[in-house]
C-alpha cells in the first residue's frame, strides 16, 4: 500500500527525484510535470522545479523532441508520421515536434528507409514468396503504415520486394 500513495516532497525532495527521473531517461517538459505533480506537496514546488530544470537546460522541449525524432530515425528506423505521433503523445508542442521530425529526417529517403524497415522485419525471410499471399501482403503494408510510412512509400517498397505486379491500392479503407 505504501507504493499507491507516495509521501508528499517538499521542493528540495521534489528537486532530487526530478534529477533522479531526468538520469533514467530523457521526458518532455509536460511529462516531468505530470511527474513532479502527482509526488509534490504544492503545485508552487512543482513550478520552481520545473523552471530550476529549465535554467539548468534539463527541461527543454526542444532539445528532447530533436533528440527522440533523431533516436527513433536511426534506432528503430521508423518513419516520419510515427515519430511524430509519439511526440504528440508525449505533449510536445506541435509546432516544436514538426520542426524536430523535420530536421530528424531531413536528406532522408522514406521509401528507402521502408525497404531497410521491411528486410529487417522480415529478415530470414523470402520476401517474394511471402508476399504473394494476400494476407502476408497486407500485413506487410499495415505494418509499414503502422511504423509511420506514407502509404506511397509502403506501397514502394512492397512492390519492389513482391513479384506481384498488382499492387496499386493501400489494403485499407479510407485511405
Amino acid at each position: 500500500m505504501a507504493g499507491r500513495n507516495p509521501k508528499k516532497m517538499n521542493s528540495e525532495e521534489l528537486w532530487n527525484y526530478a534529477l533522479r527521473t531526468l538520469a533514467g531517461r530523457a521526458h518532455s517538459t509536460a511529462e516531468l510535470k505530470e511527474k513532479l505533480t502527482r509526488r509534490a506537496a504544492s503545485n508552487a514546488d512543482v513550478l520552481e522545479t520545473i523552471a530550476k530544470l529549465r535554467r539548468y537546460g534539463m527541461a527543454d522541449d526542444k532539445k528532447f523532441s530533436e533528440a527522440f525524432a533523431s533516436s527513433r530515425l536511426q534506432n528503430q528506423g521508423f518513419g516520419r508520421l510515427r515519430v511524430l505521433q509519439e511526440l504528440r503523445g508525449k505533449r510536445v508542442a506541435p509546432s516544436v515536434a514538426e520542426r524536430a521530425v523535420g530536421l530528424a529526417f531531413e536528406g532522408t529517403d522514406e521509401q528507402e528507409l521502408a525497404r531497410k524497415f521491411l528486410e529487417r522485419k522480415y529478415r530470414g525471410r523470402n520476401l517474394a514468396e511471402f508476399l504473394e499471399e494476400e494476407k502476408n501482403l497486407a500485413s506487410a503494408y499495415r505494418r509499414l503504415r503502422t511504423a509511420g510510412f506514407s502509404a506511397n512509400a509502403a506501397l514502394s517498397a512492397l512492390k519492389e520486394r513482391s513479384k506481384r505486379v498488382d499492387i496499386e491500392e493501400p489494403f485499407e479503407e479510407g485511405e
